[in-house]
C-alpha cells in the first residue's frame, strides 16, 4: 500500500499526531560496510535497556514514513516494532541487547534511497521491518536485497514487489491483486455497474487495476478513471460519478484523498455502494470525511487488534506505552517485529549473527503471531492470507470479518 500525503491515517490518527514528536527520525549514524555486514556493537547506552549476557548489541530497523503526509501509518508501525523490542529486551533471555534504529522515507520513492542507506550503513542493524509504502519499497527492493538484509514489510503490498526477483523482501499482508480480487468478489455480488478511480500511485492504481480485472471477469461493467493524488478539489470526479448512473464506486487510494471524495460524493448526491482498500482505512479517513464517510467499505488484509481475541495482550500492551488504541497494520508490525527478532535470537544463541545468516532464517520462518503464521512462500509473500471488510458507521470503522464470509 501507500504513498500519498494531506492528513492522513486515523483510527490511528489522534494517536500517531500524540506520538510524533517522540517518533521523529532517528536514525543511527554508523560506519559503511560491505553488503553483508555482521558486525554487533558494544552497547553504549542508548533507549534500550541491557537484554542480557553477552554486552552485544544487534539491532532491528524501521524504514517507513514518520514525518510529512503520510506519518501516521509509519507511527502505527514504529510503536509496534517500539513495543516488541523493548519486551524483547524486558524479558531477559536474549543474551543480547536489541535496539530499534528508525528511518524516515516520508513514504515517497524518492527518499527512500536514503533511508536505506542509513539503515545499511549501520553495521549492527541485522534486519528491517518496512518499507511501509509500495513505491517507496519499489525504490530499495534490489538495493536491500544486494546487502543480503532481510526486509518483513507490515504493509506494502503492490502486487509486483514479489516478483521483481528481490531476495530480500517479504510481507505479512495479502498483495494488492488477492485483496482487489475479493473486494471485486464481493462488490459483485452487490451492484452490475461500478465507477473504479483510483490516484495513480503505485498502490492505488495497482488496487484499481486488480478489482477492474475481477469485475469485469464477473460481467459487471466497469468505468475507471485516475484522479491525481495531489487533488484537493474532487467535486467534478464526484458529480460525473453520481450523473453516470452507477450502482458503486471503489477508489483505490489513500485516506486523506478518499475522505475527500467521500466528501464530494455526497455533496453530488451520489447514493451507490461506496468502497475502498487499506489505503483509505484509518482515523484520518473517519476525521476527514465525517458523516459523509458513514456506509463506506473497506477491504484490508489487516487485523483490528482492538476486537482480535488474539491481539489482546499486545493491545493492552501497546495503550499502556502510547496512550492510544493500536491501529491499522500496528499488529502486523509487531509481528514482523518479533519474527525477526525471533531468527537473530535463534542465530545468537549458536554463536553468530550475519546479514545472510538472518536473511535465510527470516525465509525458513514458521512463526507464531497475533495476526497469523508467518512462513513465506518462495517469492516472499506470507502463505495464510485473510482479507477482512470493514464499514464506516457513526463515524467508526467497524469490523465485519473475513470478506469472503460476507453477503
Amino acid at each position: 500500500m501507500r504513498s500519498s500525503y494531506l492528513a492522513k491515517f486515523a483510527a490511528f490518527g489522534v494517536a500517531g499526531a500524540l506520538a510524533l514528536t517522540a517518533c521523529s527520525n532517528s536514525t543511527t549514524p554508523a560506519p559503511t560496510t560491505g553488503g553483508n555486514a555482521a558486525a554487533p556493537t558494544s552497547s553504549t547506552g542508548g533507549a534500550t535497556p541491557a537484554g542480557g549476557g553477552s554486552g552485544a548489541t544487534y539491532k532491528i530497523g524501521f524504514q517507513g514514513p514518520l514525518s510529512g503526509d503520510n506519518q501516521q501509518l509509519g507511527i502505527n508501525e514504529v510503536n509496534a516494532v517500539e513495543l516488541a523490542v523493548e519486551q524483547a529486551n524486558a524479558a531477559g533471555d536474549l543474551g543480547f541487547t536489541l535496539e530499534l534504529v528508525k528511518s524516515d522515507d516520508v513514504g515517497l520513492p524518492d527518499k527512500a534511497p536514503a533511508a536505506a542507506q542509513t539503515l545499511l550503513q549501520d553495521t549492527a542493524v541485522m534486519g528491517v521491518v518496512g518499507p511501509s509504502f509500495s513505491g517507496a519499497t519499489k525504490a530499495v527492493g534490489a538495493t536491500y536485497s544486494e546487502a543480503q538484509l532481510a526486509l518483513i514489510s507490515p504493509s506494502a503490498t503492490n502486487a509486483t514487489l514479489t516478483t521483481s526477483g528481490w531476495t530480500a523482501f517479504h510481507r505479512i499482508v495479502p498483495p494488492d491483486s488477492v485483496e482487489g480480487q475479493q473486494a471485486a468478489d464481493w462488490l459483485s455480488t452487490k451492484a452490475k455497474t461500478v465507477y473504479v478511480v483510483d490516484d495513480l500511485s503505485d498502490y492505488g492504481k495497482g488496487v484499481g487495476d486488480d478489482v477492474q480485472k475481477e469485475l469485469e471477469s464477473k460481467g459487471v461493467t466497469v468505468t475507471r478513471e485516475g484522479v491525481d493524488a495531489k487533488t484537493t478539489d474532487y467535486s467534478a470526479i464526484a458529480q460525473t460519478v453520481a450523473s453516470s448512473g452507477v450502482e458503486a464506486l471503489f477508489y483505490g487510494g489513500y485516506d486523506a484523498q478518499a475522505s475527500l471524495f467521500a466528501q464530494a460524493l455526497k455533496s453530488a448526491g451520489f447514493a451507490g455502494i461506496t468502497v475502498t482498500g487499506n489505503g483509505g482505512k484509518s482515523s484520518v479517513f473517519t476525521e476527514g470525511a465525517g458523516d459523509a464517510g458513514d456506509g463506506w467499505y473497506f477491504s484490508c488484509g489487516c487485523l483490528d487488534a482492538t476486537v482480535a481475541p488474539a491481539a489482546a495482550e499486545f493491545e493492552k500492551a501497546y495503550q499502556a506505552k502510547f496512550n492510544t488504541p493500536s491501529s491499522t497494520y500496528s499488529p502486523e508490525a509487531y509481528d514482523a517485529a518479533n519474527a525477526m527478532i525471533s531468527v537473530i535470537k535463534d542465530l545468537a544463541s549458536k554463536g553468530e549473527v550475519t546479514r545472510a545468516d538472518v536473511l535465510a532464517g527470516v525465509k525458513a520462518l514458521d512463526y507464531k503471531g497475533i495476526t497469523t503464521t508467518i512462513k513465506f512462500t518462495e517469492t516472499g509473500e506470507v502463505e495464510q492470507q485473510v482479507i477482512n471488510l470493514y464499514q464506516q458507521e457513526d463515524g467508526v470503522i467497524k469490523l465485519l470479518g473475513p470478506i469472503a464470509d460476507q453477503k
